[in-house]
């Protein structure tokens, strides 16, 4: 059992779902980013998400695209983030997953990236825009190190897609929504609710839903039917607008949503 595998298991046996926080590497700063990432470890956040900046971010929202620019424009190179990964995984213990397009890496040396990343003490990847049938090297690298790899799911992937990205994850499956939308709350989250049950018919072990979560309230609600749940942009604004203290706030905040009403949860899906 890896090392995200072996926190969820821990959450779930003591009858909690797991949060996970992202915030991007290099911003504001280099060593505001690392402290960040301690202060929401230590705050609640079981599994820290750290992006790694990267000059075409087409997949992020435009929180998250401002902050990651702003880490390149002070600076930030790829080496930085092993220097910082070692910083943080040395004064907490959550786990430390990389969320990182697929480029730099291929840049740096899949090999290379992966030693590096270990040595530091991460835990593993996630690489939004690398599908299974595509990843023979990150798979290789992965299950020579015991890094885990976590591929995304949507709701629009078809059956085979899901049950792909089920055998090929190791950790969770990163399962794809959108919440908190003005409007089109309730139908977002049927879509979510109804994503993760095809996983578990998939046969995944594991299913954390990220996108848009920002509340107490809401990370609740997605752990009644999910293993955890990603705030990425709630956190990056509260970084950017407030500094450490203020995201390490809203982090407690957050964290106080993720004990479980359910009296029965593996027996209740």
């Amino acid at each position: 059992m890896t090392g995200v595998s072996e926190t969820l298991r821990r959450k779930r046996e003591s009858g909690d779902g797991a949060l996970i926080g992202y915030l991007p590497l290099g911003f504001p700063t280099i060593d505001e980013s690392v402290d960040a990432a301690i202060g929401i470890a230590r705050s609640g956040v079981d599994v820290l998400e750290l992006g790694v900046p990267y000059s075409d971010p087409v997949m992020d929202g435009p929180v998250i695209q401002a902050a990651t620019q702003r880490a390149l424009s002070n600076g930030f190179r790829l080496f930085h983030i092993f220097e910082a990964v070692r910083r943080i995984t040395s004064e907490c213990d959550a786990n430390v997953l990389l969320m990182t397009y697929w480029n730099p890496v291929v840049q740096y040396g899949v090999e290379r990236f992966a030693d590096d990343l270990l040595d530091a003490g991460g835990s593993g990847l996630i690489t939004p825009d690398l599908i299974p049938d595509e990843a023979a090297d990150w798979i290789a690298a992965s299950e020579r190190t015991g890094l885990d790899r976590v591929f995304l799911a949507a709701p629009s992937s078809n059956d085979a897609r899901l049950a792909q990205a089920v055998e090929s994850s190791r950790g969770f499956v990163y399962t794809v929504s959108t919440m908190g939308i003005t409007g089109a709350r309730t139908d977002v989250d049927a879509a979510a609710r109804t994503l993760v049950s095809r996983l578990r018919d998939a046969g995944v072990e594991n299913a954390c839903v990220g996108l848009g979560i920002s509340t107490p309230e809401q990370v609740r609600e997605v752990l009644e039917y999910a293993d955890g749940a990603i705030v990425g942009s709630a956190l990056v604004k509260a970084l950017g607008d407030g500094g450490v203290d203020a995201v390490s706030a809203l982090a407690a905040q957050l964290a106080s949503g993720t004990t479980r009403t359910r009296k029965n949860l593996k027996g209740s899906w």
